[in-house]
């Protein structure tokens, strides 16, 4: 369980240093759009892959795993196709599945 834990921060800081990395811009025109808008959104997909199985609620682990899947085919449609908003779709349906299932804290 741990493992998991850690395994989600490390990705889910990497996704911060690719945003940072894409409001900087400090690599070739290519390489900061796949840092940005690529491997920004592979790097969620794996934290919401990973968070997945400790959500409290189980009726919302699938629809985490979906929002991961659609989070890795929206990174790797092509912009050209005009269906980039399903990786934010994605992105967004992850966060608030993530907000919505955390552990009730115990209050004395």
């Amino acid at each position: 369980m741990n493992n998991q834990f850690s395994t989600q921060a490390i990705l889910s800081f990497a996704a911060l240093a690719c945003l940072i990395i894409g409001w900087i811009q400090p690599f070739s025109q290519e390489i900061n759009y796949f840092i940005y808008n690529q491997l920004f959104y592979i790097l969620i997909a794996g934290s919401f892959f990973f968070q997945a199985p400790t959500l409290s609620n189980p009726k919302l682990i699938y629809p985490m795993y979906g929002a991961a899947a659609l989070c890795i085919i929206g990174a790797f449609i092509p912009a050209s196709l005009g269906v980039s908003f399903l990786k934010t779709i994605g992105f967004l349906a992850g966060v608030i599945i993530s907000l919505v299932a955390r552990p009730k804290i115990q209050r004395p």
